[in-house]
């Protein structure tokens, strides 16, 4: 078994040709099969060196190795010049001299399709005049010559499919300044590259029967079609940048895990036959089948990709975690995670309310990290309102941590005492101490926080924070 991924360097890598390059890496490791990745670069205006890293990166940031590759389809030119001239030779594709223009002109006239005008103008000249011609020098597209009849073929997600030739137009297989048309292109690749089995989305569909009517008047084996289901946005319509970032590389910088992505892709039209969400690598190679890829679109849940994202970041090792931490961090925050107990108390803190890789370094800031950086939302709420207030209160929590047993239970029992004597709630206190221990609105629980922190560190950013009130 051969499969490829086969993305044009037109664009970045976005999420469904993730998806796609995803089932076949798939099937391929599940059936211990050949995965190749071609770039299918013959578009050479709209490609580009840029999107083609970025597919690259795209990929090795996925995690889906490629066995042969990369291969680039303007490398096969030359072949795919012979397999056209070779339809031509052999009766199954002819020469078209005419006017694009004028044809299309006539065709609209005659209501009928411009290639069936084309095939009607070179069958008037014959081949003898044909031959003339380009013998001669004058420019020429070659066409493939669809049969009559219809074209079936069996797809491993749509069952058999039929397509009446009629519909099917006399495809251009060669432009008139030689260069190859990107059916013929693919054929041509496939059949070289000794492709098995084709799996790819649905916008690909149209193209299929044209691609069997060749490898079938080449003589070359046909592939096992897989056509998957679009990816769409929540209002139903086609996944687009209008939804949100669609580029793998845009997920990879906002801290999604790759194991993550893999993950939510793959249930992204499939199912593994259960009620499985969370799935590691080896479980979804395991329990690929490409029988159960579903013929429904799905739609691309974002908040479900958090959900997952913080699953497995939740999975990862301490020493990964803090490989993380520090590449956002610095090298500070490094050092301050020497101690292997806090360090793992400290991450079990913090991974608890953390989505992603930026959230988890921005939720470890306050305990990595010398200097506390204020959210200015956070000063203004909890203590611009009522500076003097909030001043009040730090000094008394100051007051009570001095001498407090420094556990989790002792500060929670001193400082919910200390609320019942000023006669205020818990929250007026932890609101401002909170934004004076870590700068912001939301963090950890606080008595995770201050245990964390330690005596020391406590009363010295608390002291900071007052300096701070009191230059409001």
């Amino acid at each position: 078994m051969r499969l490829r991924f086969a993305p044009s360097p037109t664009g970045y890598l976005h999420v469904g040709g993730a998806r796609t390059a995803i089932f076949n890496w798939l099937l391929a490791k599940k059936e211990g099969a050949v995965f190749v990745l071609r770039i299918e670069d013959t578009d050479r205006e709209r490609s580009s060196d840029e999107h083609t890293r970025a597919i690259l990166d795209g990929m090795s940031w996925l995690g889906l190795d490629w066995d042969e590759g990369p291969i680039f389809q303007s490398e096969g030119i030359e072949r795919h010049k012979r397999d056209a001239l070779r339809l031509l030779d052999e009766g199954k594709a002819y020469r078209d001299f005419s006017d694009p223009d004028q044809v299309r002109a006539e065709a609209q006239e005659r209501g009928m399709h411009p290639s069936r005008v084309a095939r009607e103008q070179a069958e008037a000249l014959g081949a003898p005049e044909s031959e003339r011609r380009a013998t001669a020098g004058e420019m020429f597209a070659v066409r493939f010559r669809v049969p009559d009849g219809e074209t079936r073929f069996t797809d491993m997600v749509h069952g058999e499919m039929r397509f009446g030739n009629d519909d099917v137009d006399d495809l251009i297989i060669l432009r008139s300044d030689g260069t190859p048309v990107y059916n013929l292109a693919v054929v041509s690749d496939d059949a070289d590259m000794r492709i098995t089995h084709v799996i790819r989305g649905d916008d690909h569909l149209s193209n299929t029967p044209k691609q069997v009517l060749l490898y079938r008047a080449l003589g070359f084996p046909e592939p096992v079609f897989a056509h998957v289901p679009l990816i769409l946005g929540t209002d139903g319509k086609r996944l687009s940048k209008r939804h949100g970032a669609t580029a793998v590389g845009d997920y990879a910088s906002e801290g999604v895990l790759p194991d993550a992505m893999v993950n939510f892709l793959s249930l992204l039209g499939w199912s593994p036959g259960d009620d499985r969400e969370f799935m590691t690598r080896a479980e979804l190679i395991e329990a690929f089948d490409p029988s159960r890829i579903l013929k429904k679109s799905s739609v691309f849940d974002a908040d479900k990709l958090s959900w997952l994202n913080g699953r497995h970041l939740a999975a990862m090792s301490p020493g990964d975690l803090c490989v993380a931490i520090g590449e956002r961090l610095g090298p500070e925050a490094v050092e301050r995670m020497g101690d292997e107990a806090w360090r793992q108390h400290m991450l079990e803190v913090v991974t608890v309310r953390a989505r992603t890789l930026d959230e988890l370094a921005d939720q470890a800031r306050p305990f990595v990290c010398a200097e506390v950086v204020y959210d200015p939302d956070a000063v203004a709420k909890h203590w611009g309102k009522e500076p003097a207030l909030a001043v009040e209160r730090l000094e008394r929590l100051a007051g009570i941590f001095g001498v407090v047993d420094w556990s989790h239970d002792g500060l929670e029992t001193a400082l919910r005492e200390l609320a019942a004597a000023m006669g205020t709630g818990a929250g007026k206190l932890i609101h401002p101490l909170r934004v004076a221990l870590t700068g912001n609105m939301a963090s950890p629980g606080i008595f995770d926080v201050l245990v964390l922190l330690g005596r020391d560190r406590t009363a010295a950013r608390i002291a900071q924070a007052i300096e701070r009130i009191r230059a409001l």
